[in-house]
């Protein structure tokens, strides 16, 4: 059978999120099936890590870059010879058109619960686009059963047409435990002096960074010790009221904001860290709690959309409007360090990038054969 991915979400350099599910899984997929053919569209040429072409594995480069699902992406299917027998995207932007099965995944639908929380410009760009990809689309991923639910109630969909395939995580380089040498040279290049807590994501409002902030301006009232708070991860938008935060409350000694985190370097810093914290408003899974787990550290949740889901029991859970609450959950963590990462490291069993792939074949080859999934 030949599969058409659309590879667009994989090949971004500084992979977040919806970039890393995609990259990732396409590396699943290319590892284990040896049997399909693959065929995956770019609006420009693959980055060096992307999986290699081999027989069985090819890129079709097509332009224009500019507005790509518009012109570029479905014009490159229109004259496709042979076709693809499905069409994979592993985000929620579908092609304009198509003659072929779409899949498509979606991370989550957050944009919907919290609208203030985005620009008018990518609000829009949400809202119409996934809106029109949803009713195309003959299949449906979704990263939890949160987001599931979310799209079944949102959208009237049957929850036929929607398979849940949970995130994996890197098993290879996020485990327990991590050497204090390479701990300590994250450390150094990051310029985190002593104990940190970590919370790291993109910055932008539906993280709830500046509820995290308070509430470790509440934590260290309390407990006056040298603990830093680590904010790691790019620039969103409309984040400037966090750096603002710190300036008021009078914490830009202890509040260390690193920027984006090369790949590499993120399981040393989960590692070094005494918690790791999301206090987002809204998940649709979270993948760097799974990996802050495999690297044995006890995180901190918000009891909101899947992270309840994600962590089980294996971690803490707070109320993300209450700051007071984080404070709470921050000591409660710590209170029990050892019992948390005990649990931790068995919940992470669960999630695997393998898993993910073979339940994401089995439901594109169903399909691609006109089968009932």
């Amino acid at each position: 059978m030949l599969i058409g991915l659309v590879g667009y979400e994989a090949n971004i350099k500084n992979r977040v999120g919806s970039n890393q599910y995609a990259f990732e899984l396409m590396k699943a997929i290319y590892q284990m099936d040896k049997k399909n053919d693959y065929l995956v569209y770019l609006p420009s040429s693959p980055l060096p890590d992307l999986p290699k072409e081999r027989n069985g594995w090819h890129y079709r480069v097509i332009g224009p870059s500019r507005l790509w699902n518009i012109f570029g992406l479905p014009r490159a299917l229109f004259l496709e010879n042979p076709k693809p027998a499905v069409i994979f995207n592993p985000g929620h932007y579908s092609p304009l058109f198509f003659s072929v099965p779409l899949v498509i995944s979606i991370m989550d639908l957050g944009y919907l619960r919290f609208p203030e929380q985005f620009t008018k410009r990518d609000l829009y760009q949400l809202t119409s686009w996934t809106a029109s990809s949803i009713k195309k689309a003959d299949h449906l991923f979704a990263i939890s059963e949160s987001t599931k639910n979310d799209i079944i109630e949102r959208y009237q969909v049957t929850e036929s047409k929607i398979t849940v395939t949970y995130p994996g995580y890197d098993d290879k380089n996020f485990q327990f435990p991590i050497s204090n040498f390479q701990i300590n040279k994250i450390k150094k290049k990051y310029k985190i002096p002593g104990d940190y807590l970590l919370f790291l994501s993109t910055l932008k409002p539906g993280k709830n960074i500046e509820g995290l902030i308070e509430a470790f301006k509440l934590t260290i009232s309390h407990q006056p010790s040298a603990m830093k708070l680590v904010i790691a991860g790019k620039k969103g938008w409309l984040y400037q009221t966090i750096f603002d935060r710190v300036k008021e409350w009078g914490l830009t000694k202890r509040v260390i904001f690193t920027g984006f985190v090369d790949e590499e370097d993120v399981p040393a810093l989960m590692a070094g860290a005494e918690i790791f914290i999301l206090p987002s408003f809204w998940e649709g899974f979270g993948i760097p709690v799974v990996e802050a787990m495999a690297c044995g550290v006890p995180v901190v949740v918000s009891k909101a959309g899947s992270l309840p889901e994600v962590v089980g029991e294996a971690g803490v859970m707070v109320d993300p409007y209450q700051p007071e609450d984080i404070a709470r959950g921050i000591k409660e963590a710590i209170d029990n360090r050892d019992e948390l990462v005990k649990k931790g490291l068995e919940q992470v069993k669960k999630f695997s990038w393998e898993k993910c792939a073979q339940e994401t074949l089995r439901v594109l080859e169903k399909l691609g054969q006109n089968e009932n999934i």
